[in-house]
């Protein structure tokens, strides 16, 4: 996607994803491989500078993860991470010890000597706060290396070969709690390695484009619109490039929010002139759905069912060659191990999951290389409008997760209005872009009330609103107690069958952020 590529070897760190959205976010293209990515591999890569990243391993272990020897011949920048500065040092012929002060958490380092790592950032004598993680510490650096910045359990936190261009931090600078550790990483990849920030949208666009085309050639293409950033985003891109042979087919299960089917419709069909199919299958979803209250067995219901409507509808538009899937970066990467084998965590997110092989189609993802952040980027640089881009994500089977027990045209119909006056209230208070995701949940609870003198023996609704940064972990949004009053005195009052209104305040671990 750039001529200029930064290659960073995964070792297996919790936040190796990290890395790739600071070094995305100083404007330079990378990818995150094993890393035991062979010699052959990285040169064809052909990377401008490498990253190695943290992971759990000790290189004191037989067999302990390294890296190529082939990174440190390529005669590019390379820049190792904890375990990523451990095994470097330990392959050039440093030595690695167990370390009885280990560190965890916030830590603080002292400048020593000028780098081109600190330049504009960090002086000699400075004290910074960075983020610590190992046990293991480089007790003896390799020949050619001199210490530059020290801290408690550390000696060597930073160290730096210039001739080779060669580099190693005990710390994490990927992570928020390092001061200015994203600055850090775009000296990396900047003043050291000398990349141009040239991973834009405007590129990423352009370059998209021209190998949809390539790949796709005068065949058609069927995309699944679920009514979400990333297929919709995936379809607009795919019709700017090939135009009329994409068909959209938008399954409608009857199991979206308020007003959400027809904003689809139109955007798709009135706005963007890109052929659609819309199949309402509303009754034949709910008709399987009827009396199940297990979770992972309505999603199967609804997984099996769409893929079912998808491909009848698919089959009488009839000579596709492709299929258009939304499928994302982090999707890509945690579909492999850091090992390099198959991931026992792999994702299968998305609704189209089984259609390739049940329709024989090949596959167009122009999405692939792109974070979640980068796609609604996208979005615009691709003219979806501002509300339809910022749009907090929403699950694939739908409301019939958030109705736990049987689901039923009545109920959906209660959690739809609540869910609707929710997200006014929190766009009203100016709060929709500062939380992740945030919706109502019709609990399969009744409780007694009264209303108007009367006894009310009617639902309990609970409302969840989350930050988070890549959905991984969440913590609860801290509204203010005047906004809850206000949502909960709405709710009960305009929505008939609810008489009881309850904020969920678990975070992520160790809930979900979803119920079901």
């Amino acid at each position: 996607m750039s001529a200029e590529r930064v290659l960073i070897l995964d070792f297996g760190s919790q936040v190796t994803q990290l890395i790739a959205r600071r070094v995305r976010e100083a404007g330079v293209y990378c990818e995150i491989h094993p890393y035991a990515m062979t010699a052959e591999r990285i040169r064809a890569f052909a990377p401008k500078a490498v990253i190695l990243s943290g992971g759990p391993a000790s290189v004191l272990e037989p067999g302990a993860p390294r890296a190529d020897d082939a990174v440190f011949t390529l005669g590019v920048p390379v820049l190792g991470i904890c375990y990523g500065q451990q095994t470097m040092c330990h392959q050039l012929g440093g030595t690695v010890s167990a370390s009885e002060h280990k560190e965890f958490g916030r830590a603080y380092l002292e400048v020593k000597e000028p780098c081109a790592l600190f330049d504009g950032l960090w002086v000699v004598g400075a004290r910074e706060q960075v983020w610590m993680s190992h046990g293991d510490r480089v007790t003896e650096l390799p020949p050619g290396f001199r210490v530059v910045a020290t801290s408690e359990g550390a000696p060597f936190a930073v160290c730096a070969d210039e001739a080779r261009q060669f580099y190693g931090t005990m710390f994490h600078p990927e992570v928020v709690h390092t001061t200015h550790g994203a600055q850090l990483l775009a000296n990396f990849v900047h003043r050291v390695a000398g990349c141009t920030s040239d991973w834009t949208m405007a590129a990423f666009r352009e370059a998209a484009i021209a190998r949809i085309r390539e790949q796709v050639g005068k065949e058609r293409v069927i995309c699944g619109l679920s009514g979400g950033v990333d297929s919709s985003v995936a379809a607009v891109l795919i019709h700017e490039a090939i135009g009329d042979q994409l068909t959209c087919i938008f399954v409608d299960t009857g199991l979206m929010r308020a007003g959400e089917s027809e904003e689809v419709v139109s955007l798709f069909r009135n706005h963007y002139n890109i052929p659609l199919v819309h199949r309402n299958a509303a009754d034949l979803f709910l008709g399987k759905l009827a009396g199940v209250t297990d979770p992972e067995t309505k999603r199967k219901i609804i997984g099996a069912t769409f893929i079912d409507v998808f491909d009848e509808e698919a089959h009488k538009v009839g000579g596709a060659g492709f299929l258009a899937q939304g499928t994302l970066y982090p999707d890509v990467i945690e579909s492999v191990s850091f090992t390099g084998g198959p991931s026992v965590t792999i994702k299968s997110h998305h609704n189209v999951g089984g259609l390739p092989e049940r329709m024989k189609l090949k596959l167009v993802e122009p999405l692939r290389e792109l974070f979640k952040d980068e796609v609604r980027a996208l979005g615009r640089e691709l003219g979806l409008p501002e509300s339809f881009v910022k749009r907090h994500p929403f699950p694939g089977p739908g409301l019939a997760i958030r109705i736990p027990g049987d689901i039923t045209p009545e109920k959906l119909e209660i959690l739809r209005k609540a869910d609707t006056i929710y997200l006014e209230e929190i766009r009203n208070a100016g709060l929709y872009d500062a939380i992740w995701q945030a919706f109502a949940v019709l609990l399969p609870v009744r409780t007694v009330g009264v209303m108007g003198d009367g006894r009310t023996y009617d639902h309990v609704l609970a409302l969840r609103a989350v930050t988070s940064t890549d959905g991984m972990t969440a913590d609860w949004y801290h509204f203010p107690h005047e906004f809850l009053a206000r949502v909960s005195n709405r709710i009960v009052n305009e929505v008939r069958g609810v008489n009881r209104v309850v904020y969920d305040i678990t975070s992520k671990p160790p809930g979900t952020i979803e119920w079901e």
